[in-house]
């Protein structure tokens, strides 16, 4: 007899939700999964909230080519962002890095011009060149949480992140700066074609909760 399995796909909606990672760990993470393996192109938006004044990783996407395929890192104790592509890395600095404050943060790559920018609070950074010429390539594994040293591993306790986080998007084309402003402040845009908040695929280890988002800002 021919078996047949079928896994079904499991989407989470989680509009109105953000992850908390409450302690500093070697190990609490979220990692992400998309069908997409190839990207010549990235647009990554999602919001945070934290009181480190430490560096941290916001944003690990590895392969087995790079570790550092991918990475947002914030360099608080020097009050920079690096932003890494293909193990090659730009620092932008000059950004209004708060603690206690939900920031929005995007980033955009593409791999014929090379160029990155980071956007904090709808605030551009300089376009500066990271690396051109080669596609993201999987086998993609994205966490957030921690920062990857090895492809879906390699853990360091003092890059974890300890604090919330929201509304995770990428797509697969830059986003114009129209675009990012919708989403800067909530306002309808077309979600990520690789990674959508309203329907994730993930799987948290450690200590993650999915709770309802804090925004004092929808008070009013």
């Amino acid at each position: 007899f021919l078996l047949i399995f079928v896994f079904m796909l499991t989407l989470f909606d989680l509009s109105g939700k953000m992850f908390t990672f409450p302690q500093q760990t070697n190990s609490a993470h979220v990692r992400l999964t998309t069908s997409r393996q190839v990207l010549s192109a990235v647009t990554v938006c999602f919001r945070s909230f934290t009181d480190l004044r430490r560096d941290h990783s916001l944003f690990s996407l590895a392969t087995p080519a790079f570790d550092n395929e991918m990475l947002i890192f914030n360099g608080a104790s020097n009050n920079k962002y690096d932003f890494w592509i293909n193990n090659k890395n730009v620092d932008f600095i000059g950004h209004d890095y708060k603690v206690n404050t939900w920031q929005s943060i995007c980033s955009t790559w593409d791999s014929v011009s090379g160029l990155g920018q980071l956007w904090l609070d709808g605030k551009p950074s300089s376009r500066k060149f990271i690396s051109s010429g080669s596609n993201i390539s999987g086998p993609i594994i994205i966490v957030l949480g921690q920062e990857q040293d090895t492809h879906g591993g390699g853990f360091d306790i003092k890059q974890s992140f300890v604090g919330m986080m929201s509304d995770v998007h990428l797509w697969d084309h830059i986003l114009s700066p129209c675009e990012i402003q919708n989403y800067m402040h909530h306002l309808n845009f077309a979600p990520g074609n690789v990674l959508n908040w309203r329907a994730l695929e993930f799987q948290t280890t450690g200590r993650v909760l999915i709770e309802d988002k804090q925004d004092i800002n929808t008070c009013y």
